[in-house]
């Protein structure tokens, strides 16, 4: 286990009431939240999403990518189910962090796409651990998710560290003009599922 279970309260939001739970990463410190709506009992898979935490899109309301639009369906979608967790994955520009993704981003603007510029700071194309989401769910006793993402990576990486994913749930929201060779480019160069 590289997480513990710190913390909770409620939390109530314009979807609906959740209840935040705390963590923290032993060896780093660093901290992630999950949101959970309802009754997340092991008696049925737990509708879920793994959020990677995007200050410029889910703060900002930036149109490079499709993060804000994924964060506010998910929530929607979770208090639409009656219950689910939101795991909020607290690592910014797929851990590249927030500079290096500003870094990133002037890069894509001088006609790189969100892979090569990864490349061209030294870093892989997602630098994310997903390991951590799988401690996460559980120590909140799920074992049994309906991912909503269109990423197969976090879905294999979450099966290969115990979490049973009965079911891959797409979510497609947000392509527009400013995020279309973003998104493009996460198809092809990272294997995303937009179909």
């Amino acid at each position: 286990m590289q997480i513990t279970r710190v913390i909770e309260a409620k939390l109530p939001t314009h979807w609906g009431n959740f209840l935040m739970v705390g963590f923290e990463e032993i060896n780093t410190g660093y901290n992630h939240i999950a949101l959970i709506y309802g009754n997340v009992s092991r008696t049925k898979p737990v509708l879920a999403r793994v959020h990677s935490e995007c200050l410029t899109g889910d703060v900002f309301s930036s149109l490079r990518c499709d993060c804000s639009f994924q964060l506010n369906a998910a929530l929607k979608q979770i208090v639409e189910e009656g219950s689910g967790v939101l795991l909020y994955h607290r690592q910014e520009g797929r851990n590249i962090g927030l500079l290096n993704k500003i870094r990133a981003y002037a890069l894509q603007d001088q006609g790189l796409d969100t892979v090569e510029a990864n490349y061209q700071l030294g870093f892989s194309a997602d630098e994310r651990d997903f390991t951590l989401c799988a401690d996460m769910f559980t120590l909140l006793d799920i074992k049994d998710i309906r991912l909503l993402t269109n990423n197969p990576k976090k879905v294999n990486i979450l099966i290969n560290s115990g979490i049973n994913v009965i079911e891959r749930v797409p979510l497609i929201v947000g392509r527009n003009s400013k995020n279309e060779c973003y998104l493009s480019t996460k198809a092809i160069k990272m294997g995303h599922l937009f179909d």
